[in-house]
């Protein structure tokens, strides 16, 4: 399965990639995550429950931020299985300045077995550009916050 996006966010580069290095903004805004550890520099281990079609379940897994370029690019590698089944998959996200902004893109690879396939390719692509969707408006959500003090 091939996901790929992008977003404007109204925020400069540097502001944008440490919304998307933060592991608590990541947990936050990740559909579906109820839990994000650190186990490593850039290693984290979660548990995501997700739901697609008639398919819903809860996955344990592993997520790296590899190949990091602040503040331009990262590869996401993400594992995860459930009792529907499993993911593995890694994506490149990159951040450039847009007007003012940062335009944000990703290009994911991911493989999917189990129930889970069942589902179908053109289902599993319409979830996941759902998900996708739903994870940069909480970005956007956690830009529009007031910044700690």
């Amino acid at each position: 399965m091939t996901l790929d996006g992008s977003r404007h966010f109204d925020a400069p580069r540097d502001r944008v990639w440490a919304l998307f290095t933060d592991p608590a903004v990541l947990g936050r805004a990740t559909p579906g995550c109820e839990r994000l550890v650190p186990v490593g520099p850039d290693e984290f281990e979660a548990t995501l429950s997700i739901g697609i079609a008639a398919v819903k379940g809860t996955y344990q897994g592993r997520l790296a931020i590899a190949d990091k370029v602040p503040p331009e690019s990262y590869v996401l590698r993400v594992e995860g299985s459930g009792r529907p089944g499993f993911v593995k998959g890694e994506g490149k996200l990159t951040l450039t300045d847009d007007g003012g902004g940062t335009l944000v893109g990703i290009k994911a690879e991911a493989q999917v077995g189990g129930l889970i396939a069942a589902v179908g390719q053109r289902l599993l692509g319409a979830a996941g550009r759902m998900l996708l969707s739903q994870f940069f408006s909480a970005l956007e959500a956690e830009l529009a916050k007031p910044a700690a003090s």
